[in-house]
């Protein structure tokens, strides 16, 4: 059961990917969770150090595309000023979004990663897609009230992962 919700990597924050480190593992693009991922959830516009991250990406051909749970209107916040493509009403732990953000991007499970900070929902649908994610530490220790629910529920989960795959721990790369 916990391997549904085991991630690939963890990483202490996306911002830690590199380009070197994304193409070692044959990655094209990287699809993203929105909030406490991608940018705080009280802070649509962003830090610089997610702008420089973007700039870096971008500058090594490399994608990034959000795949959010969230409405249209609220990911486009973010979206659009970072000029990013996204999928909305994602659905996730569900396949739907994360099939069509590969289709929109004409790429494979084995060319894609899915990074977010939730077991019942990034991880999960991930794994559900067959695809490689990383797990990252939530950028704010609070969450919108929905979300609040989801992460009651997931201390289970991350405790029975912790105990059958101790090597899981928290990293700066992913190599």
């Amino acid at each position: 059961m916990t391997d549904s919700f085991k991630p690939t990597w963890m990483l202490d924050a996306i911002y830690h990917l590199t380009p070197e480190q994304i193409h070692a593992k044959g990655i094209k693009a990287i699809l993203t969770d929105l909030d406490n991922t991608l940018v705080a959830w009280n802070n649509p516009d962003g830090t610089e150090e997610l702008h420089d991250w973007l700039d870096e990406m971008q500058a090594d051909g490399i994608t990034v595309m959000i795949v959010s749970n969230n409405s249209a209107e609220r990911v486009a916040r973010v979206a659009d000023p970072l000029n990013l493509p996204f999928v909305s009403r994602a659905f996730k732990p569900n396949t739907k979004g994360l099939k069509e953000a590969m289709e929109r991007l004409n790429l494979t499970v084995d060319e894609v990663v899915m990074v977010g900070d939730q077991y019942l929902t990034d991880i999960c649908g991930a794994n559900r897609a067959k695809m490689r994610s990383i797990l990252v530490k939530p950028l704010l220790e609070t969450d919108q009230w929905n979300t609040k629910i989801n992460r009651f529920l997931e201390k289970g989960v991350k405790k029975r992962v912790a105990k059958q795959h101790p090597d899981m721990t928290w990293r700066t790369s992913i190599d």
